[in-house]
C-alpha cells in the first residue's frame, strides 16, 4: 500500500484566497472564470507593449500582465524575469521589443477584464476547469472534500490564477478489501493557462490525516494529458475513470452489505462449546472467546455478527497497538465465514 502526498503538497503551497470551503464555492469560481475570460488571437506585429508594461491587443488596450503571463512573456523573449525586474518599465518594454521573436502564426492571449491571464502559441489547446467539475457533478456527486486540514481552513479544494486542484472522497463508500476497510477517493487537477497538465488519480484509502496525507492507499489509477490538440479527449477518459471508481464502490458496498446480512443470520455452531472450538481454530485467545460468547448469548444467538461485534469491542482493551491490530485482523476474517455459510 502507498502513501499519497499530492494533496499535502497542495495544502502548503496555497494562499488563503485560493482555498474554497465547498465544492459549490469552487464550482462558482471556475464558472465565473470561464464566463469572464476571452481568447484573443493576435499576430506578433500587432502586439504593442507600452512603457508601463501593459499590452495593447488591437481592440483591447492597457491590459496588465499577471505573474504567470509575465513569466510566459519572458520565456518567449528568452530573457530572465529577474533581469527584466531590475529594469525600469520603459527599459523593460524596449528589451521586450528587441527580444520577442516575430512569428507568422498568431499568439493566443487569454484575458479577463483588464488582465492577461496567459499567452500561448497555436499548439496550446485550452480545457476549462468548469468542464472537469461538470464531470464530477454528473458522475461523482456522492464525493465531497475530506475533513479540514490542520489550519482549520483548507478543505482540499483550490483554485488560483495558475491552476485548479480538487481532493474528493466518498465518506459513505467504505467497503472491505482483503479483510480491511477502505473508502474511495480521487485527486483532480487542471490549468486553464498552461501551468500544469490535465489529470486525475483515483485510489482506495484507509486514513487521511490533518495534513491531508492519504495513508495506506491501494488500487491507484492515474491519468494525465498535456494541453495539446487531443486534450479534450482526456475528458472522456476521466469520465470513464470516475465511472469505474463509482461502479466498483457500489459493487463492493453491496457485497459488504450482503456479507453483513448473512453474518446476522449465520451461526458458527449450535451451542457455546461448538462455537468456542471454531473460534479457537482462528487463533483467538480462550479468555477473549469466553467473554465474547457470554456477551453474544445475552443477545439471544451465536450469530457470526454478534460474535464479531462482541470480539471487536473487547479487543479495544488490548493496550499494545501491534497486538490490537493483529487481533482485529483475526476477528475481521470471521466475516468471511458468512459467505461460506
Amino acid at each position: 500500500m502507498a502513501t499519497l502526498t499530492r494533496a499535502h503538497q497542495e495544502l502548503f503551497r496555497r494562499t488563503p484566497d485560493e482555498c474554497f470551503d465547498s465544492f459549490d464555492a469552487l464550482y462558482r469560481r471556475c464558472k465565473s472564470d470561464r464566463e469572464q475570460s476571452e481568447d484573443r488571437w493576435v499576430r506578433s506585429e500587432n502586439l504593442v507593449l507600452t512603457h508601463d508594461l501593459t499590452l495593447c491587443l488591437e481592440d483591447a488596450t492597457d491590459l496588465r500582465l499577471n505573474d504567470w503571463s509575465f513569466s510566459q512573456l519572458c520565456r518567449m523573449a528568452g530573457v530572465s524575469r529577474d533581469t527584466i525586474n531590475r529594469l525600469s518599465p520603459k527599459t523593460a518594454s524596449r528589451a521586450f521589443e528587441e527580444t520577442l521573436p516575430a512569428a507568422e502564426k498568431p499568439l493566443q492571449f487569454l484575458t479577463r477584464e483588464d488582465e492577461v491571464r496567459s499567452i500561448h502559441g497555436v499548439a496550446y489547446t485550452r480545457l476549462w476547469n468548469i468542464e472537469l467539475l461538470d464531470l464530477v457533478r454528473e458522475f461523482g456527486s456522492d464525493f465531497s472534500p475530506p475533513q479540514r486540514a490542520m489550519d482549520g481552513q483548507s478543505t482540499g479544494l483550490y483554485c488560483g490564477e495558475q491552476d485548479m486542484f480538487a481532493f474528493m472522497i466518498d465518506p459513505t463508500g467504505w467497503a472491505e478489501i482483503d479483510g480491511e476497510a477502505f473508502a474511495p477517493g480521487f485527486f483532480l487537477w487542471n490549468s486553464e493557462v498552461g501551468r500544469r497538465s490535465l489529470g486525475i488519480q483515483t485510489f482506495w484509502f484507509q486514513r487521511i490525516c490533518q495534513n491531508h496525507i492519504v495513508w495506506d492507499a491501494t488500487e491507484i489509477v492515474e491519468f494525465t494529458r498535456k494541453h495539446t490538440a487531443n486534450v479534450r479527449s482526456g475528458l472522456g477518459e476521466i469520465r470513464r475513470i470516475i465511472e469505474q471508481l463509482v461502479a466498483k464502490r457500489d459493487a463492493r458496498r453491496d457485497g459488504f452489505v450482503d456479507v453483513m446480512r448473512k453474518a446476522m443470520h449465520a451461526t458458527l455452531g449450535s451451542d457455546a462449546d461448538e462455537v468456542s472450538k471454531q473460534l479457537a481454530k482462528h487463533g483467538l485467545p480462550r479468555g477473549l472467546i469466553k467473554e465474547a460468547l457470554e456477551s453474544a448469548e445475552q443477545h439471544g444467538a451465536f450469530t457470526i455478527f454478534s460474535i464479531v461485534d462482541a470480539l471487536t469491542r473487547l479487543s479495544q482493551r488490548v493496550v499494545l497497538a501491534g497486538d490490537r491490530v493483529e487481533l482485529d485482523a483475526k476477528i475481521g476474517q470471521l466475516l468471511s465465514l458468512a459467505v461460506a455459510a
